[in-house]
Parts: C-alpha cells; structure tokens; sequence
C-alpha cells in the first residue's frame, strides 16, 4: 500500500510537472521571440512573430506524436517505470537549453526534444496505477494524478507574468542577465530534475513484471491496425477526449486573438481585454476541479461511459452559451466561462483511463500513451479546420460547427466502447 502512495505522489508530480512544461511555451512564445529578435536584429513584423511561434508549437506537438509511439512502445518491452524516468530526464534537460536558444532552428529542435519526452509522462504514470492499484479503486489513482497535474498549468501562467523578480534574483547572483521567458524555461527544467530523485522509490507494475517472462508480442503497434474490431476500439478511444482539446486548444487558447474581439471585450484601440494565459489558467483550474468530480462520480456510479456522456452534454451546453449567447460579457465573466469550460472538459482521467482499460497488457502502454498524444494532435486539424471555415460562415459558427463534429463524434466513441469499471486488466491481446 505505501509503494502505492509512494507511485501515485511521484505520478502526480510528474504530471504536474509536465502540464507546467506542456503549457509553458504558449504562455512565453511571444515574449521569447520578441526577444530573439531584437537580439538578433531579424526585423520581423509582428506577423512573422506569430507564424514563428504557430511553426515551434507544430514542431512541439510533431515532437509528442513522435514521443506517444517511441515511449508507449518502450513501456511495453522494457518496463513502465523507465518511461517516468526518460521522459521527464528528457523534457527536463530540453527546457533548460530552451532558456538559452537564442535562434529558431536551435529552438526548433529543442521543441521537438521537448515534445518527445513530454509525450511519456501521463501514459506511464495512468499505466502504472491501472496494473498496480485494485480493480475497484484504480479510478481515485487516477483521478489524483490528473486533478493534481492539471495545476502546472497555473504555476506556468503564475511564473509566466510573475517570473521576472526571480529572474532577477538569479541574475543578481550568477551575473547572467536572464530575462523573464528564460526563467519560466530553467524553473520547468529544475523541477523535472528535482523530482527524478522521487522516483528511485517507484515500483514497476507486476503485470509487467509477469508478463516478460512469457513468449507474447509486446509494444507491437501493428496489432492495433492488423484487427479491425481493435482498431475501431483504439480509433473510439482517441475520438471520446478530442472535444478535451477543442475547447482547451480552439476556444480558449485563442481567447485574446479570436474571441475577446468577437464577444466584444476590447478596449478603445480594439486590443483584446483577455490575455491568453489568464484564460488558460482559469480553464486548468476548472479542468482540475471537473477531473475530481469525474474521477468521484465513475467511482459512485461505477460506471465510466455514464460520466463521460455527462461531460458531454454539460460541454454542449457551455459551447452555445459562451460562442451565442455570451455577447457584451464583462472580463471577469468571460474567465468565469473559461472557469466552468474547463470543468466541463474535466474528464481527461477518466478518457485516458478508458484506453488502458480496453486493452491487453502487451500493448497497454503503447495504447495509453499514443492515444492522448493524438488527442493532443488534434488541436492542428481543429483549429484549421477552424480557420477553414472561418473565412464563409464568420468565427462563432466556424467554431460551433467544429464544435458539433468533435461532440458529435465523442458521443458515437463512447457508445462504441467497452464499459471496463471494475474490469480485470491481467490479460493479453492475441495476434
């Protein structure tokens, strides 16, 4: 029970740690690069400045696709437990050099780096306690880890508009002449490699540990595709927490550049009143509070699926009021919707909890780690599609009608897979 405690506490951490990494480059990619140019004299355009930081995120979010198929596939041959320790090694070190990349194909890379070892930390941890914790009671390990992780996006908005008196501090003693953007990079960095030294503790699943000694396929991706029931099964499970990341990556991260104006919250000069990263600080405190609730409810329910078709009701309904009926909303109004948005889409543990628990121990990790890497991917052909059919129908119905797709599917994912509360995860798939 203590070795548990002792998974579900570093688990958390590292969530913790990674959704303060995850989000962090949102919250100072403007601030970064304003600086890299006028450092190095690039003269861009503030247009150029934006394509710039739209072109790193991508090169994040290829970075986390990349990371979801090499650390999911690796947690099934060697080990779930060597996966919390690559991956936030690896994110961790990345950040620390992006606070002194001071050109874009450095900084580029750097992303990719990042990217790929952000991509391990949820699948891992979510593997861990699914085969380590009772049948019964797996949902509050989970809930824990994502109710807990989901803060790091608060401390990254925190750090990202307060860091520059501890950047200062630091220069003071060092003599190096950090600037803000830098220090919410070596803050990301420093917590990963503090929390390594949790992690000598950990235990491995013994599932896994039962498992190496027998003569089935481990880590074969390939299963996933060869089937057709498995892949629909897999394809369902990516679809349920695609409407997670349109509300979070469409609707509120483009708050200050899209919605602000559209609602009507600008200033005489037609500046935004909303700020990107106070937007996506109250969303992750309401996605905090909303994975709570979720992990709660599935545990009294004992259901999984019942708690996912409530968040997608309350998410419909909170879409048409915030994009139709939200017109002339003061500030604190509009992070109030922020606010109960993201509780809506807070039942990110329970979604990726549905994943390890639809399938078999040989690829549980490969399908827990990919599938909220993909779901995180999605956020490209959202908000493209987005922008797509912005231009005809204006951005609210763009947005409602991508929004309607999104729900609209995840309704049809959830009725298509297994209810698994309760279900006993000690077994393997076939080829």
């Amino acid at each position: 029970m203590r070795g548990q405690w002792l998974l579900i506490v570093v688990a958390s951490l590292g969530y913790f740690v990674d959704i303060y990494d995850l989000v962090l480059f949102n919250v100072v990619k403007k601030e970064s690069l304003e600086y890299i140019n006028q450092v190095r004299n690039m003269g861009w355009t503030a247009a150029e400045v934006k394509d710039t930081g739209i072109f790193l995120f991508n090169m994040q979010m290829t970075g986390m696709l990349l990371g979801g198929l090499l650390w999911g596939i690796w947690g099934d041959k060697q080990g779930r437990k060597s996966v919390l320790f690559g991956s936030i090694l690896l994110y961790s070190v990345a950040n620390v050099v992006n606070a002194f990349t001071m050109d874009i194909p450095t900084y580029a890379v750097v992303r990719v780096i990042a990217g790929i070892g952000l991509a391990g930390e949820l699948g891992a941890g979510i593997t861990l306690i699914a085969e380590t914790m009772h049948k019964d009671k797996r949902g509050y390990g989970t809930m824990v880890i994502v109710t807990f992780g989901a803060l790091g996006a608060v401390l990254a908005a925190v750090v990202g508009s307060k860091g520059q008196a501890l950047a200062a501090w630091i220069a003071d003693l060092s003599g190096y002449p950090f600037q803000n953007w830098q220090m919410v990079y070596v803050v990301g960095g420093v917590l990963g490699l503090m929390l390594l030294l949790m992690r000598a503790g950990t235990l491995e699943s013994g599932m896994f540990k039962d498992m190496k000694s027998k003569s089935v396929q481990k880590g074969d991706i390939l299963m996933l595709f060869r089937d057709r029931q498995r892949f629909y099964k897999y394809l369902s499970c990516i679809l349920i927490g695609v409407p997670i990341w349109y509300m979070i990556g469409c609707l509120i991260a483009l708050s200050q550049e899209v919605f602000a104006k559209e609602l009507g919250l600008v200033d005489t000069a037609g500046n935004a009143l909303i700020t990107n990263g106070k937007a996506v600080m109250y969303a992750y405190i309401g996605l905090s509070v909303g994975d709570l609730l979720s992990g709660l409810l599935s545990q009294v329910l004992k259901s999984r699926k019942t708690v996912v078709y409530l968040y997608l009701v309350l998410s419909s309904a909170l879409v048409a009021v915030f994009l139709f009926f939200s017109q002339g909303v003061s500030v604190s109004g509009y992070y109030v919707l922020c606010f109960l948005m993201g509780a809506a889409s807070g039942y990110w543990a329970i979604f990726v909890t549905i994943a390890s628990e639809q399938f078999g121990t040989n690829i549980r990790s490969t399908v827990t780690t990919t599938v909220p890497n993909f779901v995180r991917g999605s956020v490209t052909p959202i908000t493209l599609g987005f922008s797509a059919l912005a231009g005809s129908v204006g951005n609210l119905q763009s947005a409602a009608i991508v929004g309607a797709v999104c729900i609209g599917l995840a309704f049809w994912a959830t009725w298509s897979v297994d209810e698994t509360f309760s279900k006993d995860l000690n077994y393997f798939e076939e080829c």
